[in-house]
């Protein structure tokens, strides 16, 4: 069991969003479904027998969403950081989650149901807190230029003398 789930609201299409998640991620799958029961649909005001909660895992991670109405919505204050190596999965990942959304800058995004995400290579912090000041400005300068990230053009600017 894990000690601490993320909790996903969406306003009527989490079984939707569970679904293209459990697509994209390895090693993810769809636990448990739960329904609203005439008792849970008359305080939600949501249709009985239509989706309340899906429980699911993303690359092991547990998380649970809820079918919960329109009083909330996604912000980027709060996101799924992907660690991905080699680039060839940043551009994946990249592709398939920003597909409808909207493609930001420095790795994020925000995929086609407003959540955050951001994919990020491995290594990139290791040349951002590198000791040598130049070399961290020159690849913080090249990164705040692009959306999705690509390694191979921080890495020039790291080295660049």
């Amino acid at each position: 069991m894990q000690k601490i789930t993320p909790f996903l609201w969406f306003d009527d299409n989490a079984e939707e969003a569970v679904k293209f998640y459990t697509s994209i991620f390895a090693n993810s799958k769809i636990e448990k479904t739960i329904y609203y029961n005439k008792s849970s649909a008359g305080a939600s005001g949501r249709p009985e027998g239509s989706v309340m909660s899906i429980e699911f895992t993303l690359e092991g991670q547990e998380f649970i969403a809820l079918n919960g109405g329109p009083h909330f919505s996604f912000s980027p204050a709060i996101s799924f950081l992907i660690k991905c190596k080699p680039q060839q999965e940043v551009d994946g990942l990249w592709g398939k989650l920003s597909q409808g959304g909207k493609e930001e800058r420095c790795g994020w995004l925000r995929d086609k149901y407003g959540v955050s995400w951001q994919v990020v290579p491995v290594g990139l912090n290791d040349m951002l807190d590198d000791g040598d000041a130049a070399k961290s400005n020159r690849v913080t300068e090249a990164l705040l230029k692009m959306n999705k990230i690509e390694m191979s053009t921080l890495r020039e600017a790291y080295e660049r003398a």
